[in-house]
């Protein structure tokens, strides 16, 4: 069992099954990308208790026991986390494909750190790949978000 977006999960899939596959085939979700397969461009990130982790290569069972949360967990039903209305107001996605796991670590630093220095906030973001060049914008709203009251 694990604990997904608040609730409990449990499936019955074979032993290498990754928690991107689960995700995705089994439950649906959409927020978790399958990028590269090999852990190295971020687009399958989430977060495994608060911190970010790729799912295209973590088998289940490593995560049994354990709180994971996706795109889809981070707001609330027609009430976006403060980082996704900061992503919306700077317009900081083009494709929106990393845009996923770039949202899942930057929350994952605004948890431990508030108030990130731009350097922290680039730091933080470097293991995802984005080749539209929206860069600037996604600093900008991470930037943003860390400014919102009540950011959690």
């Amino acid at each position: 069992m694990i604990t997904l977006n608040s609730k409990p999960i449990t499936m019955d899939l074979p032993e290498k099954t990754t928690l991107l596959s689960m995700l995705r085939n089994e439950l649906g979700l959409s927020g978790p990308q399958l990028g590269c397969g090999q852990g190295e461009c971020g687009a399958c990130m989430v977060l495994v208790n608060g911190k970010p982790q790729t799912s295209c290569n973590l088998p289940l069972w490593a995560v049994q026991g354990q709180e994971v949360t996706t795109l889809e967990g981070l707001g609330q039903d027609g009430r976006p986390h403060a980082l996704q209305q900061a992503f919306m107001d700077e317009n900081a996605g083009q494709c929106g494909y990393c845009l996923s796991g770039i949202l899942i670590s930057a929350s994952a630093l605004l948890r431990q750190n508030p108030v990130p220095t731009r350097a922290q906030i680039c730091q933080a973001l470097d293991t995802h790949l984005c080749r539209c060049g929206a860069h600037e914008r996604i600093i900008r709203a991470v930037q943003r978000a860390a400014k919102t009251e009540g950011l959690s």
